[in-house]
């Protein structure tokens, strides 16, 4: 008989150093190392084997100390459910929190022709939601309508490609979708959480003056059209209220669906998983996560949570629910194949 645990798994956060990086996170749970900006925590992630220290380790429960892509390979079933597998065979999505106190790198990641005839290449489409914005912070998203490619390589070089870009004010609680060959760049002052298929290719264009990191045009450029198609919406569908809990949806692609669930006060959610994983981000508030005896379950269990937690809840999970006693805001995040909502 197959042990499983009865609770949503968590995970020991990957902790990243870029020269980009802050000390912000710390506000949101993460153990920082004395004196190091950390740019990134990947929160849920199971990339090939290739990117050093690029899969999530369960923190705690039955399964403590193994990877996640472990326990994917021994009980397929109990994690994923109905949903698919990446196309390397691991977790579909990869989830983190970028911390920009700089410029995050102009950058392209590789769009599907690119990936195709690139095999050490991996399509990477992203969504950023924005916990934090200074003011005037800004995200670029997009090259300009009427850059030609003639252009944006001439101002790569005399270092004017920013003027190229299309520059969005960052504001909390909004959410921006950058599907694969979309140039952008993360603004300074801006603290998002991330949603994105499992890849770890980034070319960069421009790096604001650093010379520390190579640059990758010919790569970007390959990966770019011009005239650059108009930025995709992130926004489909209208906020609704059930069970004292405001949803509201902020994205739907063909990799993931992201809607943020709000409580304005004690309220108590059924875990509903619709046979597919489901991946909360906390991003205020705090509450507990109770679970009862399902089917090959060895025991009930509690799992506590608070802003900056992030959990999985297995495609298999039963009889759990979770409770909130203050306000809360929480990021829902689903694979393609799952019914939209965790409503019972």
């Amino acid at each position: 008989m197959t042990i499983r645990p009865d609770t949503p798994l968590t995970f020991r956060p990957l902790l990243k150093p870029k020269v980009w990086g802050g000390r912000r996170l710390e506000r949101y749970g993460k153990l920082l190392p004395a004196g190091e900006l950390i740019g990134e925590s990947w929160e849920v992630a199971d990339l090939p084997e290739s990117i050093p220290d690029g899969r999530s380790v369960i923190a705690d429960g039955p399964w403590a100390g193994r990877t996640l892509h472990q326990v994917i390979a021994d009980d397929r079933e109990a994690i994923m459910g109905r949903a698919s597998l990446s196309p390397e065979g691991g977790f579909p999505l990869l989830i983190k929190f970028l911390d920009a106190r700089e410029n995050l790198s102009v950058q392209v990641h590789p769009d599907e022709a690119y990936a195709a005839s690139h095999p050490e290449a991996h399509l990477k489409s992203e969504a950023w939601v924005v916990l934090e914005a200074e003011p005037g912070a800004v995200i670029y998203k997009g090259v300009r309508p009427g850059v030609t490619r003639e252009q944006f390589e001439r101002h790569i070089r005399t270092g004017e490609v920013v003027a190229d870009l299309i520059a969005v004010p960052a504001a909390a609680g909004e959410c921006h979708y950058l599907p694969s060959g979309t140039c952008h760049a993360l603004g300074a002052g801006v603290l998002v959480a991330e949603v994105q298929t499992p890849s770890d290719t980034t070319f960069r264009v421009f790096d604001w003056g650093r010379t520390e990191r190579a640059l990758h045009v010919e790569q970007a450029l390959a990966c770019m059209t011009f005239p650059a198609p108009s930025s995709p919406s992130s926004r489909f569908l209208e906020p609704y209220e059930v069970r004292g809990f405001r949803t509201t949806p902020l994205c739907v692609t063909t990799f993931f669906s992201i809607e943020r669930l709000d409580a304005t006060g004690e309220a108590t959610l059924p875990i509903v998983t619709n046979g597919v994983p489901v991946i909360w981000i906390v991003t205020r508030g705090r509450g507990v996560v109770v679970s009862g005896r399902g089917d090959r379950v060895v025991r009930s269990g509690r799992t506590t949570f608070s802003s900056g937690t992030t959990l999985l809840f297995p495609a298999f999970l039963k009889d759990a629910e979770a409770r909130f006693d203050e306000p809360c805001s929480v990021l829902q995040v689903t694979p393609p194949s799952s019914t939209r909502g965790m409503m019972a």
